[in-house]
């Protein structure tokens, strides 16, 4: 990795001061005085190219060129020169002498005008702009994703070799016109990503999770593993965190299902969101712990740092991989045993998904109340059925009976949300866990989601309402003087979630 990327994409260490730029390095370029024309032993060598991308321009200005993939290839030919004579002809000691972004990119993109300007190609000021905005994401972003970064409206991207990109907009799949120039340089992304978080991704380690730095997840899987090249996944988070309002004016949730689970958060109810993937379980999870009391110590455990909480008292752990030598790893179990010995308020758990639930159901019987967590499932049934082999999974062995017994006992409510045919996102059930009945947990539905079909334009037809049971688990309500209205639970129709 040359100089310039060591300084661009290490990790920003904290600091007051900073060496200020005279006024002739901040406003030029970041060329060595002047770009130096391309070194003798490599003229001959670069004389073709020179030529063959003037003339390929020419061509394919005159029409002579037909194929789109010959002019998309004679792009990133183009670019990558740019960039990489960009990259020879930095001056490290400029760089460090920048004070914020913005300067950087000024700088950088006057060099790469000076550099088209050599290359004295028949280029038009839109085509030049496109490649000094190109060669900008290469050199301080992620190369061609960084448009899609920068769409608020774009919830995923999904990146299926160099030549397939694909992005997650309002629940709806959609194919883009971005490529990669080959897996090289997808890789190359992928590395840019991972090494920012400690992490690596080769051949002996194929598959990685890492975040960005605005917390949006990735998951990366490459050869030999992904046989038709390397795979980037991209969940995207929204700058500014949803509210409980946003859910409600989503229609993901009914005013009254809103108005529940907060009281039932500041109540202190150990709550077990569950859905399938991509169903919004990570946000409800971060909207439900907005009302945690901003005096309480919490402890977050993830794979993947995901949460955002805005309390003050807020300590986050991430477990670790193994590092290239098979050791050092931290796993979830390890660091829920450990959260225990923190002196937690509130223990939340990302995401369950091996042996940790055992550690994480002790906790929650043994004083640790108001714990939140999610877990991959169907249905709140299926969700505390899956607990169980989570459980077994520990090694330890107890019976089925006891086991249903711990569950029955740690958790209060399941919340149940699900991603349905239109894209749209709607919380299907608010379950309690009313204890452990002849081997059996027993359940009932405090609120519900009623689908009623389709409409014309495919959209979901359907309705929240309330299933006119009280809870059981009211009297912890009343222990933390919050008072439940009977209208929450009153046995009509909420509202209607599509119109």
């Amino acid at each position: 990795m040359s100089k310039l990327r060591e300084l661009l994409f290490r990790e920003p260490e904290p600091s007051d001061s900073g060496i200020k730029s005279d006024s002739s390095s901040a406003t030029g370029t970041l060329a060595k005085e002047s770009v130096q024309p391309v070194k003798s032993s490599a003229r001959e060598q670069q004389a073709t190219t020179n030529l063959s991308l003037r003339g390929a321009v020419v061509a394919a200005k005159k029409g002579q060129q037909s194929s789109v993939s010959d002019a998309a290839h004679v792009y990133q030919q183009l670019k990558t020169k740019i960039h990489n004579r960009l990259i020879e002809n930095l001056d490290v000691n400029a760089l460090m002498q920048l004070n914020g972004n913005d300067a950087l990119e000024a700088s950088i993109e006057r060099t790469v005008h000076i550099l088209l300007d050599e290359e004295r190609l028949p280029l038009s000021n839109r085509e030049r702009e496109n490649i000094v905005r190109d060669v900008l994401y290469e050199t301080l972003g992620l190369g061609p994703l960084e448009p899609l970064l920068s769409d608020p409206d774009v919830n995923d991207i999904l990146v299926n070799g160099a030549q397939s990109v694909w992005i997650d907009q309002n629940g709806k799949l959609k194919q883009t016109d971005i490529h990669f120039k080959d897996d090289n340089h997808l890789l190359h992304v992928i590395n840019r990503i991972v090494s920012r978080v400690g992490r690596r991704v080769d051949e002996s380690s194929p598959i990685v999770d890492a975040r960005l730095p605005d917390g949006s997840r990735v998951n990366a899987i490459i050869s030999p593993l992904s046989i038709d090249g390397p795979v980037l996944s991209i969940r995207r988070f929204r700058p500014n965190p949803f509210q409980l309002q946003d859910l409600i004016d989503k229609k993901t949730l009914s005013a009254n299902m809103a108005e529940f689970l907060q009281k039932a958060v500041k109540a202190r109810l150990n709550i077990l969101v569950s859905g399938g993937t991509s169903a919004g379980k990570t946000t409800l999870l971060n909207v439900l712990s907005i009302h945690i009391s901003d005096e309480e110590r919490i402890v977050t455990i993830e794979d993947t740092a995901e949460l955002r909480l805005q309390q003050r008292h807020v300590i986050r752990l991430e477990s670790r991989p193994a590092n290239i030598e098979g050791q050092g790893s931290v796993s979830q179990r390890e660091l829920v045993k450990n959260a225990l010995r923190m002196r937690p308020d509130r223990i939340i758990v990302g995401e369950v998904r091996g042996p940790e639930a055992l550690d994480m159901l002790q906790a929650m019987n043994t004083g640790h109340e108001g714990s939140l967590t999610t877990v991959h499932a169907n249905s709140a049934r299926d969700a505390l059925s899956r607990l169980e082999t989570l459980v077994l999974l520990g090694g330890v062995e107890l019976s089925q009976r006891s086991i249903r017994e711990q569950i029955g006992s740690a958790f209060d409510l399941v919340v149940q949300i699900k991603r349905l045919m239109d894209g749209t996102r709607r919380v299907v059930s608010i379950t309690e866990v009313t204890g452990v009945q002849e081997g059996v947990i027993s359940l009932q539905d405090i609120f519900e989601f009623q689908q009623n079909g389709l409409d014309s334009d495919g959209k979901v037809l359907g309705e929240h309402i309330s299933c006119g049971i009280r809870p059981l688990v009211e009297h912890k309500f009343t222990e933390a003087g919050i008072e439940l209205s009977s209208q929450l639970f009153a046995p009509k129709k909420a509202e209607e979630t599509a119109e």
